[in-house]
């Protein structure tokens, strides 16, 4: 049994024509083979397709929680902080206002507490056979942004229903998403590798990203936060420079410039560490699973 990020060298020279096949690391820092993931591309859609059908089995309202979990949110939402404690909305009608947050929160939370304990919950497969293990926490995030997609349709609904309009701008959502998305996988390779070791960590993910969401321009806008080196700070969190790209693609205003940049470096800084230590720790992956 070998675990790990592997290249295949084949020995032709054995008796009887047999074939030895030697597993060694591949090469290379990260240790991610673009190559290689396109070859188990239908690995990848089964696991996604297997972890949508799996999340909505025996559900009876099945697909229509992805509708009912913003709506619901967004209701609660509305009357504590922007009825009750008449939080400001940047003169936007305070649903849409975090509407427009909460999708993309709920792209990056839902992603990232699937794909922590993804490992752990295809201890089976890892076991068995080999393939390029961030295949997994991946296909956990792609599972998640069929659940936004068919979630942003409420967003445009609300949108017309409060008479805000559609601009060309709405076109910075798709990056912004795709944004939302390697910021997850960013953190998901971290816990998830994290907790193939410490099972402790799944039971910290739910207590992280209440936080998180807390620490994001998500019920409150980003102008409580002062200018200067605070809300610089404050934008290291990659989720402020999604947030602030949402509602300015939606409803105009200043253009998260600055913000967007430093969120945007954090998230490569958060990949690219996570990628590496994934790969370290990938070697150990079916001896402790």
């Amino acid at each position: 049994m070998v675990s790990g990020t592997q290249e295949l060298t084949r020995v032709s020279d054995i008796p009887n024509s047999a074939q030895m096949v030697v597993l060694r690391p591949a090469k290379g820092w990260l240790g991610i083979d673009l190559k290689e993931l396109w070859f188990y591309r239908e690995l990848i859609y089964f696991l996604t397709w297997r972890d949508i059908k799996v999340r909505y089995k025996q559900a009876v309202l099945g697909v229509a929680w992805a509708v009912l979990q913003p709506v619901l949110t967004t209701a609660v939402t509305s009357v504590v902080f922007g009825v009750l404690l008449k939080v400001k909305s940047d003169g936007l009608p305070y649903p849409v206002f975090v509407l427009a947050a909460l999708l993309p929160w709920h792209l990056f939370q839902n992603s990232l507490q699937k794909s922590s304990v993804s490992l752990v919950g295809n201890a089976n497969l890892i076991t068995k056979v080999y393939f390029p293990r961030v295949i997994i926490p991946l296909s956990s995030v792609l599972a998640v942004l069929v659940d936004f997609v068919i979630s942003l349709a409420l967003l445009f609904i609300a949108m017309a229903i409060y008479r805000q309009p559609v601009t060309l701008k709405a076109l910075w959502l798709i990056p912004l998403t795709l944004l939302a998305v390697l910021a997850a996988l960013a953190v998901g390779l971290w816990l998830s590798a994290l907790n193939v070791q410490y099972r402790d960590v799944q039971q910290i993910v739910p207590f992280l990203v209440q936080i998180w969401m807390y620490a994001s321009p998500i019920v409150y806008p980003i102008s409580t936060i002062p200018e200067g080196t605070l809300r610089s700070l404050y934008s290291l969190n990659p989720m402020v420079g999604v947030v602030q790209g949402f509602r300015w693609a939606l409803f105009g205003g200043t253009p998260p410039d600055f913000t967007l940049i430093i969120s945007s470096a954090a998230v490569l800084l958060l990949l690219v560490s996570g990628l590496f230590f994934f790969r370290r720790m990938e070697k150990t992956f079916a001896d402790v699973v």
